[in-house]
């Protein structure tokens, strides 16, 4: 019996709390993100910049920053004209111009947030690095529920490459998705890379 979503983003982030050596097998993870021809073929790529348990991006996104080799874009909280969660994109320059914002997770000063030469739309990105709770082989990704990243994955071009990012241990047999649910184009483990069926297919 498939589980509630409820039930499976209970389980998974116990799952992700214990995992051990999270520097160490993030690292890891993120090698393998940079290794996909998808992400060295790409002009824009969003990473966000870790909290929690997630994943760690830190030491990456500042890497690649560094590299100045791609504009990197980081997204932050803010709303919509209707007042639904949405995320903003920066095209971050260096760390040390961002500020703690919402859970603590760093972002641009909210006195900037409208710069044009900063701000980045949704179909200008090549490339996704994309947290979640969970996902499954097929692309399917469990977020934390707000619908930061469902309203944003609806809104890239067809062009945009999805990569979603996890441990092992986050991975269930079958996310419960709905309708306005997005599936990734792949996921990346330490230890494994699930390329979705559609994507193959596209």
């Amino acid at each position: 019996m498939l589980q509630s979503k409820a039930e499976q983003r209970r389980a998974a982030y116990d799952a992700r709390q214990l995992q051990e050596n999270k520097d160490i097998v993030s690292q890891k993870i993120c090698a393998g993100v940079l290794a996909l021809k998808a992400y060295q073929q790409a002009s824009t790529v969003l990473w966000y910049l870790h909290c929690r348990s997630e994943v760690r991006t830190y030491q990456t996104v500042q890497a690649e920053i560094q590299r100045q080799n791609k504009r990197v874009v980081i997204p932050y909280c803010t709303e919509d004209e209707q007042g639904n969660p949405q995320l903003g994109l920066w095209w971050v320059q260096s760390l040390s111009e961002l500020v703690p914002g919402t859970w603590g997770i760093l972002e641009p000063p909210k006195s900037r947030w409208h710069d044009a030469d900063r701000h980045i739309f949704p179909e200008a990105l090549d490339f996704i690095v994309t947290p979640g709770v969970a996902f499954d082989a097929t692309g399917g990704r469990l977020g934390n529920g707000a619908g930061y990243y469902d309203r944003l994955l609806a809104a890239v071009g067809q062009h945009t490459y999805l990569l979603g990012i996890g441990f092992d241990c986050q991975m269930v047999e079958q996310v419960a998705m709905q309708a306005y649910d997005v599936y990734m184009d792949a996921v990346m483990t330490e230890h494994h890379f699930y390329q979705a069926i559609s994507a193959i297919a596209s």
